[in-house]
């Protein structure tokens, strides 16, 4: 199992598990020959003594049994669950180490189910092994053993009931084991589909879709309903066929033993012992089949487990980690881009570009021409297909994925804030940041104003996305998180759309004068709110039409001369 490295740190409370439990076990095999020594020699044969003395060991033994009963399962409940935390932290960190592509790949809500779901059926098949397993097993052989010493006949009944039941339970374990894994995709479904219905709920009750979504739901919730039901169908089979045979063999014990007790060859007492050593041999194998169960929905689990552990990130950390002669320079040589899996035109196209240090510069272009796409190869979201992209002179794949995204400030289109307090989530910006330096940067991002307002200032929570903020004021303080940074490279992905052109102009006057030593690059559908820049890049298509001023532009690239002139007909003149 290529998990159980993750047992290893624990050994010792995995060694003792099992060593209690025998301590628990062998109390157990010797009750039924206390209560056969009270039975013969105390009650039918009149003798105080011996129930007294029978009764005495009974109760020391159980208790020793119990203490170890109880040692087992706080050792293999350390065990367990100390291997799930960690294989958890693992997988987090794997997870949390993907590319956009890989993530996508799996779907949040399968990603939700394996480290949630599977790391716990896992964790239960790891203290089931260290204690189930081992108490099952020890009451198989010993109740067998104790049992043929107290008459050899009674190995026939043995002979007879374990292999049919044996053969049952291979039989339905064998069909059942295939749903595990149908159940875990479906599981898989049904978290995808509440994870998009929590997050978008806004856009559901929008547009009426609550009664769609609620049939979407019933359909993934039904799926995995009837794969359970499948599943719970044959295992519920298994138990009263099980069952049956047991009492089957306990009514051929008490014949065997009666006709023994008539030929006086036994005593009562040992038939009552015979009868219990049974029940513990055939309950022995009616948990072996719960546990090869467990298993089973362990192994499916582990897999779906293994498939994130064995996956290596597409995007490979360099080991560049040193001081450059240039502080925020940009520059993409040839680039050309697809998303992965895609096919026909790439989404950029052979495109070189050169961004000096402190430099402003906008990108423009209708919908779809590559803007968000070639910004997001700076901090390496995404690797070019073909070129190279430069920071500081440096390929970014040179660069350890942390210093490269220590260089870079970005605030995407779609703001995302964190339950917690205002405060908490701009210090994501930087953790020692004084409040003074809070203050500041939500100022320059024309959010101190609205901050203040609030009941508990920077101190004011949250809710869960941002729910309880407008669309302009998440953006504006996802800004602000960005400022804090103090990044050499900012990248404003149309964040200002929710923004009017007052307050906009005021954040990029800010901008100009507390962060003119930061390169900036600002994606943006609106002219007026770029046209100040010191460069307009303009894409058509993945392609690079143009770059200078925007009067320059106006005389040379016929594309942004198009979207200068679709703008003023919208707001009815001079932009």
């Amino acid at each position: 199992m290529k998990l159980a490295k993750y047992l290893k740190p624990y050994k010792l409370f995995a060694i003792l598990t099992p060593l209690a439990m025998c301590g628990e076990v062998i109390g157990d095999l010797l009750q039924p020959i206390f209560m056969s020594q009270i039975v013969d020699d105390g009650v039918l044969g009149k003798n105080m003594d011996i129930i007294i003395a029978s009764g005495v060991l009974m109760i020391l033994f159980l208790i020793i049994g119990g203490g170890c009963g109880i040692a087992a399962s706080a050792f293999g409940g350390i065990a367990s669950q100390s291997f799930a935390r960690d294989l958890r932290v693992d997988a987090f960190k794997k997870v949390m180490g993907l590319s956009f592509q890989q993530t996508d790949k799996f779907t949040t809500g399968s990603l939700v189910t394996r480290l949630t779901t599977d790391i716990t059926a896992v964790q239960q098949m790891v203290e089931f092994m260290l204690r189930g397993v081992v108490r099952d097993l020890l009451l198989f052989f010993g109740g067998i053993i104790m049992m043929l010493t107290l008459n050899v006949k009674f190995g026939l009944i043995l002979v007879i009931a374990l292999p049919i039941e044996i053969v049952i339970m291979i039989m339905i374990l064998k069909k059942a084991n295939p749903f595990f894994t149908i159940v875990a995709g479906k599981l898989d479904n049904v978290n995808s589909v509440v994870q998009e219905n929590v997050t978008g709920a806004r856009v559901v009750k929008a547009y009426v879709r609550e009664s769609y979504e609620q049939e979407r739901f019933d359909t993934a919730n039904t799926e995995l309903m009837q794969s359970n039901l499948r599943v719970a169908t044959l295992t519920a089979i298994l138990q009263p066929m099980l069952m049956i045979i047991l009492n089957i063999s306990v009514v051929a014990v008490i014949m065997i033993g009666g006709l023994q007790v008539e030929a006086q060859e036994m005593h009562v007492g040992e038939v009552m012992a015979a009868i219990t050593y049974l029940t513990q041999v055939l309950h022995g194998v009616m948990m072996l089949s719960m546990m090869f169960q467990t298993a089973a929905r362990a192994a499916a689990s582990a897999k779906r487990i293994n498939e994130i552990l064995e996956t290596e990130p597409v995007i490979v950390s360099g080991e560049s980690t040193g001081q450059f002669s240039q502080r925020g320079a940009v520059s993409f040589k040839n680039v050309s881009f697809s998303y992965p899996g895609t096919i026909g035109r790439p989404v950029i196209e052979n495109l070189s570009l050169d961004i000096k240090p402190g430099e402003s510069i906008a990108i423009l272009g209708a919908t779809g021409s590559g803007k968000s796409s070639l910004v997001n190869l700076i901090p390496r979201f995404y690797d070019p297909t073909e070129g190279s992209v430069s920071v500081d002179g440096t390929d970014v794949k040179e660069f350890s994925l942390d210093e490269l995204r220590r260089k870079v400030g970005i605030v995407l289109q779609k703001s995302e804030l964190f339950s917690g307090s205002v405060k908490d989530n701009l210090i994501w910006g930087d953790k020692n940041a004084s409040d003074e330096d809070i203050q500041n940067a939500a100022s320059i991002a024309q959010a101190d104003e609205f901050i203040q307002k609030m009941p508990d200032a920077y101190k004011n929570r949250i809710a869960e996305k941002g729910a309880s903020l407008s669309g302009g004021q998440k953006q504006r303080l996802s800004i602000a998180r960005a400022v804090l940074k103090k990044p050499e490279i900012l990248i404003l992905d149309d964040s200002t759309s929710a923004l009017d052109l007052s307050t906009e102009s005021k954040l990029r006057a800010q901008l100009d004068e507390q962060m003119d030593n930061t390169t900036l690059i600002i994606i943006a559908q609106r002219i007026a709110s770029v046209k100040t820049c010191d460069r307009i890049a303009v894409l058509d298509h993945g392609r690079l039409c143009g770059c200078d001023t925007h009067e320059n532009l106006l005389k040379s690239c016929s594309v942004y001369k198009d979207i200068y002139d679709s703008q003023v007909k919208t707001t009815g003149g001079e932009i």
